[in-house]
């Protein structure tokens, strides 16, 4: 989990005695806390929220994937989407809203729970207080709530249906989104936004995408992709490339692409990571570095479909001499060594960050 969906699920019974029965609705909070990606806030959102600003003094917006770069799954900023948000309220509601950015954590729930905890302490001061989950009903809440047993929760019916999903997608192929799917405020950020370098950017790698995707539109079943990613290190510093084509260009990865039909999984992470960043270290050697390796499959890593990644990482011995050389090739536009006090998730292209982090115990 770790990366959360459009808002945080709540309609399942949580293992405590507080939530074995349903939250009375006259039952009045300090704080009520909604989780989510808000890409972008709509009306369904709003309407938890309304219902948030009746049953509780403060509101408490943890916006999630803060502090990613811009992509087709999450194109606004967490300020935008808290521009969204308290915009949506006049100024005396909007004061009991507090919109704070929450940290994605792939593959690590502990991690995610902690920024969650974090993020919710930072408003209250004290995670003892008066302080309850509300959120849309969603079939996969049972999961979500057995991450913290002791708030209660209340579920909000889903409003019409809504979801983000679709107003995004319809928004990044040069739709425009309507009144009756959201509020002013969202679409005044949205209208603000399509004037950007960074809309243009991601307008024409949505239409790359829908492309990429009709090649498999006529196959039986939903193709599940293969890929491969090294992971390098030596002497504090990792082997990264700048994507040369789309999607997530300029962005920085780690080196790594698709297998090949007769190659195994090492096989087609030597050769990519040759490929890509002509590394000056005699196969053997790479070969026998090799530390572990590790299955990254988040059903929402990439945007062009359901793709599982094998990383394998790489410890290289230091060396007096300094850094191998390296030069990008192939799908990189360039390859280059990073201390690792230097990586920034706002840099990384899909979940690459949260793979280093991984790997190399960050």
């Amino acid at each position: 989990m770790s990366v959360i969906p459009e808002s945080l699920p709540t309609d399942a019974k949580k293992p405590t005695k507080s939530a074995t029965s349903t939250p009375s609705a006259t039952r009045r909070y300090k704080y009520l806390v909604f989780i989510g990606r808000f890409q972008p806030f709509h009306m369904g959102h709003k309407a938890v929220v309304d219902e948030a600003l009746k049953r509780a003094d403060n509101v408490i917006m943890l916006i999630g994937s803060a502090n990613m770069p811009r992509s087709l799954r999450n194109p606004f900023t967490a300020e935008e989407r808290s521009e969204m948000i308290k915009g949506a309220y006049p100024a005396k509601e909007a004061k009991r809203i507090h919109c704070v950015g929450l940290d994605d954590a792939l593959y690590n729930d502990t991690r995610w729970l902690q920024c969650v905890q974090q993020s919710v302490y930072s408003v209250t001061k004290n995670l003892q207080e008066d302080i309850a989950l509300i959120g849309h009903s969603k079939d996969s809440s049972s999961y979500y709530l057995s991450l913290f047993p002791t708030w209660e929760s209340i579920s909000v019916p889903n409003y019409k249906n809504l979801s983000a999903t679709p107003i995004r997608e319809g928004y990044l192929m040069g739709a425009t989104p309507t009144k009756e799917r959201t509020p002013a405020s969202t679409r005044a950020v949205l209208e603000a936004f399509k004037n950007t370098k960074d809309y243009k950017q991601l307008h024409e790698e949505a239409w790359f995408v829908d492309n990429y995707k009709k090649q498999w539109q006529d196959t039986p079943y939903p193709p599940t992709f293969m890929t491969v990613d090294a992971v390098v290190v030596q002497s504090g510093h990792i082997l990264l490339v700048e994507r040369r084509s789309m999607p997530g260009r300029g962005l920085w990865a780690l080196p790594g692409g698709f297998i090949d039909q007769k190659e195994t999984l090492l096989d087609a992470c030597v050769r990519e990571l040759r490929e890509e960043t002509k590394l000056k270290v005699p196969e053997p050697v790479l070969r026998g570095s090799r530390h572990s390796q590790h299955t990254f499959d988040d059903p929402y890593r990439s945007a062009r479909g359901r793709t599982i990644t094998q990383a394998f990482y790489f410890q290289l011995k230091n060396d007096a001499k300094g850094l191998p050389k390296v030069k990008g090739g192939d799908d990189a536009a360039k390859a280059f060594w990073l201390p690792l006090a230097e990586l920034d998730p706002k840099k990384m292209f899909e979940d690459h960050y949260a793979i280093i982090t991984k790997m190399v115990g960050l």
